[in-house]
């Protein structure tokens, strides 16, 4: 399976939902025409996301998901990490008002479309992003 998850003691979620991660992942690479691609996703604490966020970014705070693309596979699929902080991933869901499982799930995708290109650091590339996402996660029927 393209997509693999993995988790720090403490921060795993029940094996139903880490399936629905995993399809989440795997319908944004086919989404993209990237079926083949390797994601690992690996769910943490803040302690970690922060401090990857100043080690790799250089910024000295903690953030819910970061994205380390390691290079094409073998056989010319992207291939990468994402790293997901559940604590703030499960503030995010109560502030959102929905499911933390959808909340993982948004993360999870929106850190693949980081490894396969996307950027949201301007208005458009953020929207890009987000109708991507929102489209992905309802063809699942992870909705808000």
């Amino acid at each position: 399976m393209p997509a693999e998850i993995s988790w720090t003691e403490g921060f795993a979620l029940p094996d139903p939902d880490l399936a629905t991660v995993a399809a989440a992942v795997q319908a944004a690479l086919a989404a993209e025409a990237a079926p083949a691609a390797l994601v690992s996703v690996h769910l943490a604490d803040d302690a970690l996301l922060h401090e990857l966020n100043r080690r790799y970014r250089e910024v000295d705070r903690p953030t819910d998901v970061l994205s380390f693309a390691l290079g094409p596979a073998p056989d010319g699929a992207a291939i990468g990490d994402v790293v997901i902080s559940l604590p703030r991933a499960r503030a995010q869901a109560r502030a959102f008002g929905h499911s933390d499982l959808r909340e993982v799930c948004w993360l999870a995708v929106h850190g693949t479309l980081h490894l396969l290109g996307y950027d949201d650091g301007d208005e458009a590339g953020e929207a890009a992003m987000a109708a991507r996402g929102e489209a992905v996660l309802a063809g699942l029927g992870v909705g808000r």
